[in-house]
């Protein structure tokens, strides 16, 4: 009988119009809520927001000029080592002597420079040609470093003049000073060979280094300069490292490329 009258209350009111619809409860209302402000939220991201990159590479602080190696131009004994690794050098300055069968022979600086590698030793016997010191570019003891890094060949063209540089220094310890600050003053036009780098650096093994994945465009990267600091330039902390850094370190560095839109839209 029950069952009865249930059925023709059905069948009176199949949809039920006289009974109250719930269409969410509070709960569900909420989630509602955050997930359409997540959204809006997104969507403004990503027509106004950008996204920076970084391109990675390895390098090494130098001077603008770079360095060359000097090689005897005579055979013979050396008798005499005339100056020592980290001494400047004039143009034209003796470097060694050498003593040949046409007499005493000076082995004299191609142009001025500091000593970073002095390979001769006295009583060493060299040939021709030999490498004896490696010299580098540089007028005075102040003028100031530079980095050059070297991505990847691919890489050059997105790289921009004046994009800012994060440059991880190897003996200095990042967590304690952070990371030297520069810009991009100059980028290669074209990939170099491991025998243009080993010729700019004086050093055949860095070529190998910085070559050893490719032909790399090389980028000059201007340090900031500060004089609230112990080493001359600028840092991501407030004094960075209390030691002044020097020449032929090896960095590397983080190149920040332009800030690009999250989502390229298409209108009609």
């Amino acid at each position: 009988m029950q069952f009865r009258q249930k059925a023709l209350s059905k069948l009176q009111s199949p949809e039920e119009l006289d009974l109250p619809v719930r269409f969410a409860r509070p709960q569900g209302r909420l989630v509602l809520t955050v997930t359409a402000a997540v959204m809006a939220v997104a969507c403004f991201w990503a027509v106004t927001g950008t996204v920076s990159s970084k391109l990675s590479a390895p390098g090494i602080l130098t001077h603008a000029e770079g360095s060359y190696v000097l090689q005897s131009p005579v055979a013979g004994q050396v008798t005499a080592v005339l100056a020592e690794e980290g001494d400047m050098l004039s143009e034209g300055a003796p470097l060694l002597r050498v003593s040949t069968q046409q007499g005493n022979r000076a082995v004299r600086a191609v142009s001025a420079g500091r000593v970073t590698t002095l390979v001769a030793k006295i009583g060493a016997v060299v040939t021709t040609g030999a490498d004896v010191a490696t010299v580098e570019r540089v007028g005075n003891v102040g003028d100031p470093l530079v980095a050059m890094l070297y991505v990847p060949g691919g890489s050059g063209a997105a790289v921009p003049v004046g994009a800012s540089v994060d440059l991880t220094v190897q003996s200095v310890p990042t967590q304690q000073f952070g990371v030297l600050r520069g810009r991009v003053k100059a980028v290669g036009r074209a990939p170099q060979t491991r025998q243009q780098i080993a010729g700019f650096l004086g050093d055949s093994q860095l070529g190998e280094q910085f070559s050893e994945k490719g032909q790399p465009v090389a980028v000059m990267v201007q340090l900031d300069r500060s004089s609230g600091t112990k080493s001359g330039y600028a840092w991501s902390s407030a004094e960075g490292p209390p030691y002044a850094i020097e020449s032929t370190t090896l960095v590397s560095g983080a190149v920040h490329l332009a800030a690009q839109r999250p989502v390229d839209w298409l209108l009609p």
